[in-house]
């Protein structure tokens, strides 16, 4: 069965106008649910244009391990100059690969070609560097230093227990 997308995730495009200095830009949105589904219409899609899957590193989506279908996915995808934003990417990521994830992100900030806005509860993904984080964890939105988050406090406390 396919992931059901949630019916106000249609809407969402008319009530945001995303513009780039110069202009609109392409975008996409991550999530690990509707990665798995992507995942399976691209290898559909690959028996009639296997060339496609030269896009993702030249192997299937789906033969990969989650993590590594990800990162295949990441490495190709944000190659496009856009606005991404994900939601949770380090569900399929162990902690080598999330590290491997903020290589390609800083790649991209060096570059200057795209922005992200990620949602996470990984000190790993919290830790890129000139990152802004927001804490959504009171009434305000509020911008919160690393080392001040309660992922990167409860990691710490738990490390320097061990």
């Amino acid at each position: 069965p396919r992931y059901k997308i949630n019916r106000y995730e249609n809407l969402l495009h008319q009530a945001l106008d995303i513009q780039w200095a110069n202009g609109s830009v392409p975008g996409s949105f991550f999530s690990p649910e509707l990665f798995q589904n992507f995942s399976q219409l691209v290898d559909e899609w690959a028996i009639n244009s296997p060339d496609l899957l030269e896009y993702f590193g030249g192997e299937s989506l789906i033969t990969q391990s989650h993590g590594q279908s990800c990162m295949a996915y990441f490495k190709s995808r944000y190659k496009v100059k856009g606005l991404y934003f994900l939601d949770e990417p380090e569900a399929a990521l162990s902690p080598k690969t999330q590290m491997d994830l903020l290589g390609v992100l800083s790649d991209i900030r060096i570059s200057r070609h795209a922005q992200f806005i990620i949602s996470t509860h990984s000190p790993i993904i919290m830790s890129c560097r000139q990152a802004a984080l927001y804490s959504f964890d009171s009434n305000a939105i509020e911008r919160i230093a690393f080392k001040e988050t309660q992922h990167y406090k409860i990691y710490n406390d738990f490390f320097s227990k061990a």
